[in-house]
């Protein structure tokens, strides 16, 4: 049995025999080009034991690109991470060597925080 039901307006019944339920579908996002990315990255240590994380932030696009992009980071760097809500998490403190490969790929890299 199908749970789309779940995802219904709050119509729980309707008497027209053509009435169709509005489900909500997200739209998948148009990823913005190379050049017009403007991606913040910085370091975090907050809630992971004292290791360090490299976070990219700011991209705009589908979670595919993102996913993508991911990828290329960690292959790059020899290390985990995931994506997730627009944001590239990369383990380790590799600051200069993500943004050096992020201005090579094309993008619009700005460093924040400390």
């Amino acid at each position: 049995m199908s749970k789309s039901w779940k995802k219904r307006e709050g119509i729980v019944y309707s008497t027209n025999q053509k009435f169709d339920y509005n489900i909500d579908e997200q739209e998948e996002e148009v990823t913005l080009p190379i050049n017009e990315q403007k991606l913040k990255v910085y370091i975090d240590r907050k809630q992971r034991k004292g290791k360090s994380v490299v976070i990219v932030d700011g991209f705009v696009g589908s979670k595919i690109d993102l996913s993508d992009l991911e990828k290329k980071l960690k292959s790059k760097c020899g290390t985990g991470g995931s994506s997730k809500n627009g944001q590239i998490i990369i383990q380790g403190d590799m600051i200069i060597k993500i943004m050096d490969l992020l201005i090579a790929l094309g993008y619009s890299v700005k460093k924040s925080g400390g």
